[in-house]
């Protein structure tokens, strides 16, 4: 097993937060141009593995000569019991070979059921039992790759019952799968918004030591709901709630995702310089005041 989350406590205390995370997008086809050109404000990049599973090998194998990468999964279904899909973990796996990524990640979802394809990511109940499902899965995962693996938080429009609360499950699974955190801000939020909690009161009680990467994007809001579709520049209360995790934690890499209405290379970059200043600020104020703050 690969274990992305090393001497936990001794990082906290370290470099981890003093330096400021990478920066970056996730890869995605209306960007390339703007991408292969090597923006200076392009710090890293999290390739989603599903787009590569046909073909653009040599692409991939350009963007890691130029970018430290992530390769981001949608499709294992790590909260499907079962063993994995064979196909599909080995096209994850073609790509991390040619990626040679930092980490890898996936989310703390389901999207698949009995064979069939649910084409989107689906909550899974906080119980025991669907924990040791994806502590198995993972472990699968980040045994068949070889690399260090992450899993993220997503988006749910119901609350789902279980024997332990979000940040319990999401605190135990990291420790028993040996695997870190991918913190969306953005899911977060938005989770917040719908289901009435307080996203600070929250981060109170997740382990923050586990939290490797970060995304961010900008929400919707339609008929009463907070969105997540990934096509909206970043409001400022996600910046400071970005903001608040970066201060407080190893957080190494920060990807915005953008699915749609992609702005200019230029509003790109200015987004991501804008994130960039904001984990300078909150580190900073990590090396001026005491933990105890």
């Amino acid at each position: 097993m690969v274990d992305v989350v090393v001497d936990v406590e001794a990082a906290v205390d370290s470099q981890d937060l003093t330096e400021v995370p990478l920066i970056g997008v996730g890869y995605r086809h209306p960007l390339a141009d703007w991408i292969l050109e090597c923006p200076e404000s392009v710090q890293c990049l999290e390739i989603t593995a599903e787009h590569f599973f046909g073909d653009g090998d040599q692409r991939l194998a350009q963007l890691a000569q130029h970018f430290p990468l992530f390769v981001h999964g949608l499709g294992l279904s790590l909260g499907t019991p079962g063993p994995l899909d064979p196909q599909t973990l080995a096209n994850f796996k073609r790509v991390v070979d040619i990626a040679k990524p930092r980490w890898i990640s996936e989310h703390v979802a389901f999207c698949r059921s009995d064979e069939v394809e649910l084409g989107h990511l689906n909550p899974i109940p906080t119980s025991k039992r669907s924990l040791q499902t994806l502590v198995d899965n993972a472990r699968a995962l980040s045994d068949a790759c070889q690399q260090p693996l992450i899993l993220e938080n997503i988006t749910t429009h119901m609350s789902m019952p279980g024997e332990l609360s979000e940040t319990e499950f999401l605190n135990q699974l990291c420790d028993k799968a040996d695997c870190g955190l991918l913190l969306d801000i953005t899911n977060l939020f938005i989770n917040a918004q719908n289901h009435k909690f307080d996203p600070l009161e929250w981060l109170t009680q997740i382990e923050l030591s586990n939290v490797v990467q970060l995304h961010i994007v900008g929400y919707s809001f339609h008929d009463g709901q907070w969105l997540d579709h990934h096509g909206a520049a970043i409001q400022d209360e996600l910046v400071e709630l970005m903001q608040h995790v970066v201060a407080r934690s190893p957080a190494k890499a920060v990807i915005v995702e953008r699915d749609a209405h992609f702005p200019s290379g230029e509003q790109m970059a200015a987004e991501l310089v804008r994130l960039e200043e904001a984990c300078e600020s909150a580190r900073l104020h990590h090396r001026t005041h005491s933990p105890a703050e």
